[in-house]
């Protein structure tokens, strides 16, 4: 006599068949960065510290203080706030590397987002700002400032956000460097601050190239 596969099980195999043949989908960019600002804001998860200084010499051409190093470029921040890896925590597999990364910090009073992409040969880094800028939930000010520092293209405007009712102003700027293109944003309280803490944050900023 046949035994009987008893219906559970049936059940089982077949949902687990469905989900292995499905096709897989790649993660649309501005659905990425709002989970990351649902995630940050959400206060999820906690900022890293800052590193204890280490117990033997380890001169650097400056301070890490308010520095966030790593994926091959440096890049100012305020002292209060940490960067942490958005794409590790979304997803561990599937960590930032030299070629594409999104990093965020966050207290009460700030919401940083930063994020880079290769492109070689790339000389308008506006493609990363419209990436980086969700217009569902940022609107900007459509004055933007193009300019050019340290051999660097860069790109600036103001813009408001209803990502968080605490944080209704900001900025966002992208520029290139090296065979990468890098993206940048803000939500603060004020509407005069985000300029300054973009051109603090890119006054510091270092690439390997």
């Amino acid at each position: 006599m046949k035994r009987k596969t008893p219906l559970l099980l049936t059940i089982s195999l077949l949902l687990f068949l469905t989900v292995a043949c499905s096709p897989k989908t790649t993660q649309d960019p501005n659905v990425q960065i709002q989970q990351a600002v649902n995630a940050t804001l959400a206060a999820i998860p906690t900022p890293t510290r800052a590193a204890l200084p280490t117990p033997f010499p380890s001169p650097t051409p400056f301070s890490l203080v308010g520095l966030f190093c790593e994926y091959q470029f440096c890049i100012g921040h305020p002292v209060d706030v940490s960067f942490f890896d958005v794409s590790a925590q979304q997803n561990p597999a599937s960590p930032s590397t030299y070629s594409q990364g999104l990093i965020a910090a966050f207290n009460g009073n700030l919401f940083i987002q930063a994020m880079w992409q290769i492109a070689p040969g790339t000389a308008d880094p506006k493609f990363l700002f419209d990436t980086l800028v969700d217009d569902t939930i940022d609107t900007p000010a459509n004055n933007l400032d193009v300019f050019l520092t340290r051999n660097m293209n860069v790109v600036y405007d103001s813009i408001t956000s209803i990502a968080t009712p605490a944080l209704p102003y900001g900025g966002a700027g992208a520029w290139t460097c090296g065979d990468r293109v890098f993206a940048w944003k803000v939500y603060t309280p004020q509407a005069d601050s985000a300029r300054g803490l973009f051109e603090e944050a890119l006054a510091r900023f270092t690439c390997g190239q």
